[in-house]
C-alpha cells in the first residue's frame, strides 16, 4: 500500500504534462479582471458568427503574447501572422501590442488599421487613442491579462467585468465558489491510479462551473511507449458520445421547431422499412432503447465466407499472410471500381455493401421482451433522415448549423481531412479486422464501413470543443448569445422517458441510474436526476447537469493497444472523479 502511494505521488509529478495555462490564483485573476478597460466598441464586440468570420493574430515583430493567442484559440481557429504578412484573405484581425509606441510605429498600423476591423489589446498602463481600430480593450501584461482580454473578445466575460458571458470562460476555481485544492488533489490522484494501473496510456479532464471552465489538464501519452505527451488540443475518437453529439441534435433542432414527430412511426422518417418488423416503432421508443432493437450487427463478420462465427480459425493462410476468405461484393484485397472503399491497407469495401448494412438491420428480429436494451442500429439510419429532412449531407449540416457556429472546429468526422495525424490520439492495435494500428480512423467497426460518418459512432472532438457543445445543451440550447436549438426541445430529450419501466434513458441521452448503485453507477450519486450525458467505448465520457450548473468530461483511449483492458471501468475511475467534482463544490 505504501509503494502504490509513493508511485502514485511520484505520478503526480511525472504524468500532468500539459496543464490548461489555468490561472489558479483567484486573487491574481480578479486584480487582472479590475484591470480590463473597455476604451472603444461600437458594437462590434464580442465577436459573433464564427463560422463566417476568417480572424487572424497579428504579431508585431520582436513581441510574443503566446497566453494571448493560446486563449483566443479556446474559441475559434486563429493562425498567428506577422504584421508584414499578406492579410488579404482574413476578415478581421487581433492585434496585441504594448502601451506606449511611439507616433513613428503607430503611424505604420494606421494603415493595417483601415484596411481591416481589427480588435486592439493594450498591454499597459495607458489609455491611447487608435481612432482607426474597430474595438480597443486595455488589459495588463500579466497571463490573467492577456487571458481576461481574450474571452472578452469573444463573450467569455460580459460588460463591466462580470465573468458572465455568452461563451464559455476560463477561471481559476475559486472565482465560481468553487475548492481549488480538492479539485486538483483529487483528479490528479485519481488519473495518477489509472496510469499506473495501465487503464490507459494517457487522460483529460475538463471541468466547467456556471459555464467557466475551472479546471483542464492532460495526462500521460498517446501510447505506453511514452514518446508523446498528451496535449490539451489534442483529439479523440468520441465512440459512442457521438450517438449524443451528431445526428441528435438535428432531431433536437427539428422537435423544437415543430417539424419533427417523435411519437411518428420509423417509416414515416426512413420510408425503406415501411415492410419491415421495425417500420411502425415510434421514433421516442428507439431513441429511449425501448424498441425491442438488439443491441448491434456485427457487419465485418458477415464478410466472411465459412466460419464467420468464428473468423479466427480462417485467419491465417499459407505463407503466414493474415487473411479472410470474404463472401462476394462484400470486402477485397485489392481496391478496383467496384471495391473503391479504403478501409486499411489491403482492404476495400464494395461500394454497394452499406446497402447491405441497412437491408440487415431491417431484417434483424426483434427482442421477444419488451423493455430496456441499448442499441445503436437506428443511429446506423440517422444519418439518411438527416440528409433527406435537410437537403444536405449530414456532416455538411451539422458543421453548417451547430459546430462551426460554436466555434467547435474539431468536432468531425475522418478528421485526418483537417489535422494532422500527430494531433490524433491512437485507439486499437486492431488484430483481427484491419489489421492495423488505428489512428486518425474510426475505432467502431460498423462506423468505418459507413466511410467514417454514423451516428452511432464516428465523431472525433477536442475536449475543449465537446465542452461547447454540451454547454450550449446545458444552456437550454442557447450558446455565443443564439438558441442554437428551442429550450423545450433540449428538456424533452433529456427528460427520462421510461421511468415507470425501469428505463433511466431519456432520448438518445443516457441518465442517472433510478435508484443509485454505488458498483453499477457511472456518474456520481451527487448528480440531480436532470443529469444527462454518455460514455464511450474507447474510454470517453460527457455527462452535464444543469442543477449544479456542472460540466464534466473524461476523454481516454483506454483501448489502446486492446479492446479487452477493463481497468477504467473496474477502477472506477470516472464516477470517482465525477464525485470528486460535486465534492469541490462544497454545499453551494
Amino acid at each position: 500500500m505504501i509503494r502504490k502511494y509513493l508511485l502514485t505521488s511520484f505520478f503526480l509529478v511525472a504524468i500532468i504534462l500539459n496543464s490548461f495555462g489555468q490561472l489558479q490564483d483567484a486573487s491574481a485573476y480578479q486584480r487582472a479582471l479590475t484591470r480590463l478597460k473597455v476604451i472603444k466598441n461600437d458594437n462590434y464586440l464580442p465577436l459573433s458568427s464564427l463560422d463566417q468570420r476568417k480572424i487572424a493574430f497579428v504579431q508585431l515583430p520582436g513581441n510574443s503574447f503566446e497566453t494571448a493567442l493560446t486563449y483566443l484559440n479556446k474559441y475559434v481557429p486563429i493562425p498567428k501572422k506577422n504584421i508584414l504578412a499578406n492579410l488579404d484573405s482574413y476578415d478581421d484581425l487581433i492585434l496585441v501590442i504594448p502601451t506606449g509606441l511611439g507616433a513613428p510605429e503607430k503611424e505604420k498600423l494606421s494603415g493595417l488599421l483601415a484596411a481591416k476591423p481589427t480588435t486592439l489589446i493594450l498591454l499597459g498602463d495607458s489609455d491611447e487613442d487608435w481612432p482607426a481600430a474597430k474595438a480597443v480593450i486595455r488589459s495588463d501584461t500579466s497571463q490573467a491579462g492577456q487571458a481576461i482580454a481574450a474571452q472578452y473578445i469573444f463573450g467569455g466575460i460580459g460588460e463591466k467585468k462580470d465573468i458572465n458571458g455568452i461563451r464559455l470562460g476560463y477561471v481559476p476555481p475559486a472565482v465560481v465558489g468553487m475548492d481549488g485544492a480538492i479539485l486538483q488533489d483529487s483528479i490528479r490522484t485519481i488519473v495518477a491510479e489509472g496510469l499506473l494501473e495501465k487503464a490507459y496510456p494517457g487522460a483529460q479532464v475538463l471541468v466547467a462551473h456556471q459555464g467557466k471552465v475551472v479546471y483542464h489538464e492532460a495526462f500521460g501519452y498517446h501510447t505506453y511507449d511514452s514518446l508523446q505527451a498528451t496535449q490539451l488540443t489534442d483529439i479523440y475518437d468520441l465512440a459512442s458520445v457521438s450517438k449524443v453529439s451528431s445526428g441528435l441534435a438535428a432531431l433536437m433542432k427539428w422537435y423544437g421547431e415543430g417539424s419533427f414527430d417523435l411519437d411518428a412511426p420509423l417509416k414515416q422518417y426512413y420510408p425503406d422499412f415501411a415492410k419491415s418488423n421495425k417500420s411502425d416503432i415510434p421514433i421516442r421508443q428507439i431513441l429511449a432503447h425501448n424498441a425491442r432493437l438488439r443491441p448491434w450487427i456485427p457487419y465485418w463478420q458477415g464478410t466472411l465466407k465459412g466460419n464467420a462465427k468464428y473468423p479466427w480459425r480462417n485467419r491465417w493462410k499459407a505463407g503466414r499472410t493474415n487473411d479472410y476468405r470474404f463472401k462476394r461484393k462484400t470486402l477485397s484485397r485489392d481496391s478496383s471500381e467496384e471495391f473503391s472503399i479504403y478501409l486499411s491497407e489491403g482492404l476495400y469495401q464494395h461500394r454497394d455493401f452499406r446497402q447491405k448494412m441497412m437491408k440487415s438491420i431491417r431484417k434483424t428480429p426483434l427482442n421477444e421482451e419488451p423493455g430496456y436494451v441499448y442499441s445503436g442500429l437506428f443511429f446506423y439510419l440517422l444519418p439518411k433522415i438527416v440528409a433527406d429532412q435537410s437537403g444536405m449531407e449530414m456532416e455538411a449540416y451539422l458543421k453548417k448549423t451547430f459546430y462551426h457556429p460554436l466555434g467547435a472546429y474539431t468536432l468531425t468526422y475522418n478528421p485526418l481531412r483537417y489535422f494532422p495525424k500527430e494531433q490524433i490520439i491512437p485507439t486499437e492495435v486492431d488484430t483481427f479486422f484491419r489489421m492495423t494500428q488505428l489512428h486518425g480512423v474510426v475505432h467502431d467497426e460498423g462506423a468505418a464501413m459507413m466511410e467514417g460518418v454514423s451516428c452511432n459512432a464516428g465523431l472525433f472532438s477536442s475536449a475543449n470543443d465537446l465542452a461547447k457543445l454540451f454547454q450550449m445543451y446545458m444552456n437550454g440550447g442557447s450558446y455565443g448569445g443564439e438558441q442554437l436549438i428551442a429550450e423545450d426541445a433540449v428538456r424533452e430529450f433529456a427528460r427520462c422517458q421510461y421511468c415507470k419501466e425501469d428505463n433511466r434513458r431519456g432520448l438518445g441521452f443516457d441518465k442517472p441510474l433510478i435508484e443509485f448503485d454505488p458498483e453499477a453507477s457511472t456518474v456520481a450519486e451527487a448528480t440531480s436526476p436532470n443529469s444527462f450525458g454518455h460514455s464511450g467505448y474507447t474510454g470517453t465520457f460527457v455527462w452535464v447537469d444543469p442543477d449544479a450548473e456542472l460540466l464534466f468530461i473524461f476523454l481516454s483511449n483506454r483501448v489502446h493497444p486492446t479492446r479487452n483492458n477493463r481497468k477504467l471501468y473496474q477502477l472506477g475511475i470516472r464516477p470517482r472523479i465525477h464525485a470528486a467534482i460535486y465534492e469541490a463544490l462544497g454545499n453551494k
